[in-house]
């Protein structure tokens, strides 16, 4: 197994990591058999683990299955998301953000956090205010380094701004979603992580189960929902016919769609690590099959030609867009002043 640096943390990781979102309530209930799953990871070599308090109990399982191996882990959990009806019990307020830290430390039965990351952006919390507390977890020893999920371009600045001025612990990790249809990070996301030393873990390489095959065109599939997730699939021609092509590519190039897909998720060199979030050991094996996959120039030049650099086609319900693009009352003038006379 190769490993990369985690931005400028010094802490060695390898290409590949395990998502634990799966292994548990939300996706597979059956918790020997997510140890299983998460010891035949690491058997393989993997060395990171990342899943978040609002993954049902999979913090829990992550827990068991470390216990007599934390040592060799690099252990990865995200707040903000809700865990419960309290109103308070999310975001990325100080009051909460020193629960949560210690909710996922029970949890997870150890006595720090290797990479603590704000879930997803929370407008209603200064930056000032969050960082400052995750800081504190930094000096207290119970966190080694903090990073993000889901920001903007402008947000990763600020955010690497206020620690300049303010002297906190910097944000030294993004983790976007990135896959061969989901590109737009390439524009802004990944050049601004680069520019401050930033790790990027991406998340759905495989979009969503898109690029497995599971979902092609002329087949029953207009909208998929997951029972357990809730995370919805849209059928969406546009990427239906690009997944044809890809499947046609791969075919060609003897490589199986899953493997291209992982491959061409670290082949960029703004990528440290791409998670791979299994609910199945099948599933994980299948992945593990692919870890010699390298692209070549040709391979990546005609995937560009079926999703060009920079540009995503269609989406998941599942990506952060912001407050910007949900929030109508955002973008859109009152009615009175929408008139250009």
């Amino acid at each position: 197994m190769q490993y990369r640096t985690l931005g400028r943390t010094g802490i060695k990781v390898t290409p590949y990591a395990l998502g634990a979102m799966m292994l548990g309530a939300l996706g597979n209930p059956d918790r020997q058999d997510g140890i299983r799953i998460i010891h035949r990871a690491l058997d393989a070599g993997i060395n990171v683990i990342d899943t978040a308090d609002r993954y049902g109990d999979s913090e829990e399982v992550v827990g068991q299955a470390l216990r007599g191996r934390r040592d060799s882990v690099v252990l990865a959990t995200k707040f903000t998301g809700a865990v419960d009806d309290d109103v308070n019990h999310r975001g990325a307020s100080r009051r909460w953000i020193v629960q949560a830290v210690e909710r996922s430390l029970r949890a997870m039965q150890t006595d720090h956090i290797d990479l603590y990351q704000v879930h997803r952006p929370d407008p209603d919390t200064d930056i000032d205010e969050t960082l400052s507390a995750l800081t504190d977890l930094v000096r207290q020893g119970k966190v080694r380094a903090i990073g993000t999920s889901s920001m903007r371009g402008s947000e990763i600045v600020e955010a690497q701004w206020t620690s300049e001025r303010r002297g906190f612990e910097r944000f030294r990790t993004e983790q976007p979603n990135y896959s061969i249809l989901d590109r737009e990070i390439e524009r802004e996301i990944l050049p601004a992580a680069q520019r401050y030393g930033m790790g990027v873990l991406v998340y759905s390489p495989l979009a969503g189960g898109t690029l497995t095959g599971r979902y092609r065109a002329g087949r029953e599939n207009d909208v998929f929902r997951s029972t357990r997730t809730g995370m919805r699939h849209f059928r969406d021609e546009r990427r239906l016919a690009a997944v044809e092509q890809l499947v046609a590519l791969s075919a060609e190039a003897g490589i199986s769609l899953t493997h291209l897909a992982m491959a061409f998720a670290i082949a960029h060199p703004g990528v440290t690590s791409a998670i791979a979030g299994p609910r199945t050991m099948e599933q994980l094996e299948d992945t593990l099959a692919g870890l010699d996959v390298v692209l070549s120039d040709e391979l990546l030049d005609r995937i560009d030609a079926i999703v060009p650099p920079g540009e995503s086609i269609g989406a998941m319900d599942m990506v952060y867009r912001g407050p910007e693009v949900g929030n109508p009352s955002l973008r859109r003038r009152p009615v009175g002043e929408r008139s250009a006379a």
